[in-house]
């Protein structure tokens, strides 16, 4: 019912920038927060950031002043932008989102995107 579909991943070089994109789609009545998480290879998954429906945001230590989280409300859209990257933010990126549905409503469910290899060479 309900599809996240993420883009913008890739390979850049340490310094450079890359805009990661997370757009829902189906039988959507509302999406309260928004986030994204990323894996590591032998690491846990873990908290990059996040953004309320009211558009407070909230950033792990290690991407504080470096990234950006945002989003377009009309197309259920939430967005990442990553400067001045670093080797250690390779990892696998997820978006996640907490959102209500025709059928589900009042009930809100977490929908998670299908990852995206983001890969910084140093």
């Amino acid at each position: 019912q309900v599809q996240l579909v993420e883009s913008g991943g890739g390979l850049v070089q340490a310094g450079g920038s890359l805009r990661l994109s997370c757009a829902a789609s189906g039988s959507i009545f509302s999406i309260n927060a928004m986030g994204w998480y990323r894996q590591a290879p032998g690491k846990q998954r873990e908290l990059v950031a996040t953004i309320t429906s009211g558009g407070s945001t909230n950033y792990a230590d290690s991407a504080k002043g470096r990234f950006t989280i945002s989003r377009d409300n009309a197309k259920n859209t939430v967005y990442l932008q990553m400067n001045s990257m670093k080797p250690e933010d390779t990892a696998v990126y997820y978006c996640n989102e907490a959102l209500v549905t025709l059928t589900s409503h009042p009930h809100e469910y977490d929908y998670w995107g299908q990852g995206t290899q983001v890969t910084v060479s140093s």
